[in-house]
């Protein structure tokens, strides 16, 4: 199928027709767009470098915005304690939460979509085993186990290691607390899949269950995934910015959305309410933007809905 046919097909889709005739949709998809493609670009248009040491100048620090009596035009929405630029920490700031955010989401969707699968075709006491599982960790809250899981691998990393390694920490600690929900509604869909007749007709030919459940099984139960996949988007990166804001997430010398928060806290009753109310409400027009792309997701693909 060449690409003109593909795009033909996808302009007279009823996705893309649900898309256009839905304002709060096609804002959302702006608004996200904007942030993730200044966080892509950040190293193009930040106006500083938050990350070399060299350039801050303790001089400049906690420098009101730009509009203020005090601002300067060279930090348009000020300076935090150590004198780096809100704006461009901000720009660096999304890329790191996107990155944690998208990473950990990614994990978790290969982690409970290859359980899920495997619980719904196997059954028997292998589905009696990770169901089990997954019931136990539904009983503690996500933040918790992520905490857990964090504090784990730092007690058991060597001190020097902790900051190179508390990305990845991080994203694995968000990824496994998040994994039920996929594996559950992978499972149910598996489930139902298993007992239809291309299914059948697919064992009947001596296809190996490995194979059944890549080609046929799995194309037929990711629409769902897609729809919590968005929706976990946002609370992958609300839960790295709770983590980064508790001191246990990513480093203080590096500049995350959560980590710039709870620098501007020790702040806010001082007067210098920019340092966290900026980050903060980047990452709430994130988190919210996603969220509405992830219900009207949810509502365009529903056939009973509409």
């Amino acid at each position: 199928m060449d690409s003109t046919s593909t795009w033909a097909r996808l302009r007279n889709s009823d996705l893309l027709y649900s898309f256009c005739h839905s304002p709060m949709a096609v804002v959302s998809a702006l608004l996200a767009l904007a942030i993730i493609l200044g966080a892509v670009c950040a190293p193009l248009i930040a106006p500083h470098n938050p990350f070399d040491l060299a350039s801050l100048n303790l001089l400049d620090a906690n420098n009101p915005p730009a509009w203020a009596d005090d601002g300067s035009t060279q930090f348009l929405l000020g300076t935090d304690d150590q004198g780096r630029d809100i704006l461009s920490a901000i720009l660096y700031g999304s890329r790191i939460s996107l990155l944690v955010g998208l990473a950990s989401v990614l994990f978790s969707i290969v982690l409970g979509v290859t359980l899920g699968l495997i619980s719904g075709y196997a059954g028997g006491r292998i589905d009696g085993v990770i169901m089990r599982i997954a019931d136990v960790q539904l009983s503690f809250p996500a933040i918790l186990i992520a905490l857990l899981i964090d504090g784990i691998a730092r007690g058991l990393m060597p001190r020097d290691l902790q900051d190179r390694l508390s990305l990845y920490v991080l994203i694995f600690a968000i990824g496994i607390s998040g994994w039920v929900q996929y594996a559950r509604t992978v499972r149910g869909a598996t489930m139902v899949e298993r007992n239809k007749e291309y299914v059948q007709a697919a064992r009947l030919i001596g296809m190996r269950p490995f194979t059944i459940l890549r080609r046929h099984i799995l194309p037929n139960v990711l629409g769902p995934v897609l729809v919590i996949a968005t929706i976990h988007l946002a609370v992958a990166i609300i839960t790295e910015a709770t983590l980064s804001f508790l001191g246990v997430g990513i480093p203080p010398t590096t500049p995350s959305l959560g980590t710039l928060i709870r620098i501007g806290n020790s702040y806010l009753f001082s007067g210098e309410w920019w340092i966290s109310i900026f980050p903060g409400l980047t990452l709430v027009l994130l988190a919210l933007s996603v969220n509405l792309l992830g219900d009207w997701l949810r509502d365009a693909l529903n056939p009973r809905l509409g």
